[in-house]
């Protein structure tokens, strides 16, 4: 929340073999799917996040935790917190955890279909309604 600024956020859904993203701004507060990482090696995972902050101009990354439905952490919170704090140190950007407790539960898809980046769009919306 940078006054007037339009920041641009990225919004990433962390998931050990895939990572959803989705984009939008502060001007319009509304969360677009943009892509799914398929990269699982850090490098080229790094990489694809790279080329997407530059290519948007990203200037916040929001990332969503996960956690059980009481709210207590599992093995894939501390991941996700380990995934923010390197994108903060690689990327010296703001980076913020939503809680993603039922971002995927409200999407409805066919079986096998890809929908961390729809997943991603959810956390990122969640973001927004909740801080603008």
């Amino acid at each position: 929340m940078s006054g007037d600024a339009i920041d641009t956020i990225l919004a990433f859904d962390f998931g050990l073999k895939r990572i959803g993203v989705a984009i939008g701004n502060t001007m319009i507060c509304q969360a677009k799917p943009l892509s799914v990482i398929t990269a699982t090696a850090n490098e080229p995972k790094f990489a694809a996040i790279d080329s997407l902050i530059k290519e948007w101009g990203a200037s916040r990354i929001v990332v969503g935790l996960p956690s059980h439905p009481d709210g207590t952490e599992h093995e894939m919170s501390a991941r996700c917190r380990r995934f923010a704090n390197q994108v903060h140190g690689r990327f010296n950007l703001p980076v913020e955890l939503v809680d993603e407790r039922y971002s995927s539960a409200v999407i409805t898809a066919r079986r096998g279909e890809v929908i961390d980046d729809r997943a991603a769009a959810i956390i990122l919306q969640q973001y927004f309604d909740a801080n603008y």
